[in-house]
């Protein structure tokens, strides 16, 4: 959702803050600001609606001079909630008297009661946002004290919602305090010799530091340029050492791709191999899972699995569900993590809850992990950085070392939780006693054949672009695929939507004849996913009943399927392979259609309009 970054120390904040606004681009937003505090003029701020490039010009059009020097200062881009994508809504905010300055990330769900008192009590806001209410709160909560940490602490108590605020002060030049509230987005702070800074992201700070520490939440943070001191919302100190990432700065530069996207979907085979390496024996059958907390007594007590995410990671849950079954033979199932706890799910300490979310900050996904704390499940998360929310929360973590992923739109992290599930399933089975060391080292000595596979489907990528070609004006889509394969329809359908903002849907292909093919004509491309596995004859009736019906078939398909090329319009390739492993190739050609489609629609396909990396909200 909203990005922020923030810098104390002895140079030149604004080249900073602006360098930190430009690597959380891909978290979506639209509008953008910075707040230097200067000896001059004491807090300058610039704000603008739309991309940051036009905060740049504005920046520009004022020339070097006094107003923009400052070695201190935040800057932030903004997702909206309350009140339109405006400069005026844009952050940082500020009091009454301009002193005060904040930029945050959440909602406040008490927003409007806090804001009629304060208007009572003679506060006058300038914009249509909630965030506004903060800096004016912290001002009236001043009159009772003079210590602006008290003031920020006092504040926190009184907000309700999950939140991550930063603020700074011009009556206590160079300090930074930093609160997470709940469930909200990330705050990071980063160790600098003699400066320091606070991010939503780490991709704002790895061009600076890799020591690293994380606010929980209910935490304080409180900054200068020389270090940080940790409270909880009563003050009480918390001790923190920061941790060192290995996360390397060039990963963040798109090298000689056009998009982040498309350099990141060519990243997949190199990062299944990070993602099983060092987890699996080829030689044994077995698997070890650094992380996973349980033990075999534990594993074999378990009576079910229940796996919980959004968007992307739902879909890989989906399949998750497949492998867990087939491979662990436990009953799974999968649930969508903001309509988990609105219900009365039944859990407990016999069930093994996994949640899936690549930023390990989706509050939705949260508030799932803190429902199944509540019951007593045995809990586990993949996400793809250390030190997240969720990782606290669940009694282990399993990394799914996807690497640092700028577009939006997740796509070797979508490859690499489905490599985390499939070795999940694998140790699974063999701590349960159902899968033997032979059966086991098979199916690993099949994902040892992965990273080749899915390099060899990447060539595809020529008739890809000219699908996208052809097609790209189309009003709408349909996905279709069966078994394991029909949640990565569901993929395919959201990468489409995502990246080209075409209207498409995924369904089980079976589900056809009960209402979708009535939406079947000559003007809509049906992309249907037939490897050759066991559901492939049934695969091969839905889509003749849709050529029957006049639609444009689009075949994912086996090399080696000579009866498909009577049947599709068009057939894309992928290798022959299991049909556990089906899923990782389909994905590939689906993406880049969605790629290639929204290229040549002119979209901004690293930053799709409306969209966040990191849903920190609900």
């Amino acid at each position: 959702m909203c990005g922020i970054i923030g810098y104390t120390g002895p140079r030149q904040a604004i080249g900073i803050l602006l360098k930190g606004l430009e690597n959380l681009e891909y978290r979506g937003y639209d509008s953008a600001g910075v707040s230097i505090l200067n000896n001059v003029e004491g807090i300058r701020t610039f704000r603008s609606a739309g991309k940051l490039e036009n905060l740049k010009k504005l920046i520009i059009a004022e020339g070097e001079n006094s107003s923009q020097e400052g070695s201190s200062g935040i800057g932030h881009t903004r997702w909206a909630t309350h009140g339109a994508p405006t400069e005026q809504n844009a952050h940082p905010h500020s009091d009454c008297t301009g002193d005060l300055i904040v930029v945050h990330n959440g909602i406040v769900e008490n927003f409007s009661e806090i804001k009629e008192a304060l208007e009572k009590s003679g506060h006058v806001f300038t914009s249509e946002t909630d965030s506004e209410t903060i800096p004016h709160l912290i001002e009236s909560l001043l009159l009772e004290t003079k210590s602006i940490d008290e003031a920020v602490r006092n504040a926190a108590l009184r907000i309700r919602g999950a939140n991550a605020i930063v603020v700074i002060s011009k009556s206590e030049p160079g300090k930074i305090l930093a609160v997470r509230l709940g469930n909200a987005g990330g705050i990071t702070i980063g160790y600098g010799e003699g400066e320091m800074y606070v991010a939503s992201d780490l991709s704002a700070l790895i061009e600076h530091t890799t020591n690293l520490a994380h606010l929980n939440g209910g935490e304080i943070a409180i900054i200068d340029k020389d270090t940080a001191t940790f409270t909880d919302l009563s003050g009480k100190m918390i001790p923190k050492i920061p941790g060192k990432v290995d996360y390397d700065p060039v990963s963040i530069t798109k090298g000689d791709y056009q998009h982040f996207m498309l350099k990141e979907i060519n990243e997949q085979p190199e990062a299944v191999i990070s993602s099983f390496r060092e987890r699996i024996s080829f030689n044994s059958g077995d698997v070890s899972l650094e992380g996973f907390p349980l033990s075999r007594y534990e594993i074999r007590a378990l009576k079910r699995v229940v796996m919980v995410g959004m968007g992307t990671s739902l879909h890989a849950a989906m399949v998750g569900r497949h492998w867990i079954e087939r491979i662990a033979n436990i009953p799974a199932e999968w649930d969508n993590s903001s309509e988990f706890r609105y219900r009365n799910p039944i859990i407990d300490e016999e069930t093994l809850f996994i949640t899936i979310s690549q930023s390990g900050e989706t509050a939705d996904t949260l508030a799932a992990m803190s429902e199944a704390n509540r019951k007593g499940a045995k809990q586990i998360t993949l996400c793809n950085y250390p030190g997240t929310q969720s990782s606290r929360l669940a009694d282990g973590t399993l990394q799914i070392k996807a690497g640092l992923e700028i577009g939006v739109a997740g796509t070797k992290t979508f490859i690499c939780s489905l490599t985390t599930l499939y070795t999940l399933a694998i140790h699974l089975g063999r701590e349960r006693g159902v899968l033997n060391a032979r059966n086991a080292s098979g199916l690993i000595q099949e994902l040892l054949l992965l990273p080749d596979l899915l390099g060899e489907t990447l060539q595809r990528d020529p008739q890809i672009q000219e699908l996208a070609q052809e097609f790209h004006q189309s009003s709408n889509f349909l996905f279709l695929g069966r078994g394991i394969n029909y949640p990565i329809a569901m993929e395919g359908a959201l990468k489409l939507k995502e990246i080209s903002y075409i209207h498409a849907e995924g369904y089980p292909a079976g589900e056809m004849k009960h209402g979708p093919i009535s939406l079947i004509d000559e003007t809509i491309p049906i992309v249907a996913l037939v490897p050759l596995d066991s559901l492939h004859e049934k695969m091969l009736s839905n889509i003749s009943e849709a050529k029957a019906r006049g639609g444009k078939v689009i075949a994912i398909a086996s090399e080696g399927d000579d009866l498909i090329s009577t049947k599709a319009d068009h057939v894309v390739r992928i290798p022959n392979c299991t049909e556990n492993l089906n899923p990782f190739l389909l994905t590939l050609p689906l993406q880049t259609l969605a790629y290639h489609t929204g290229v040549k629609r002119g979209c901004d396909v690293d930053q799709p309009r409306n969209l966040a990396k990191s849903v920190t909200v609900e």
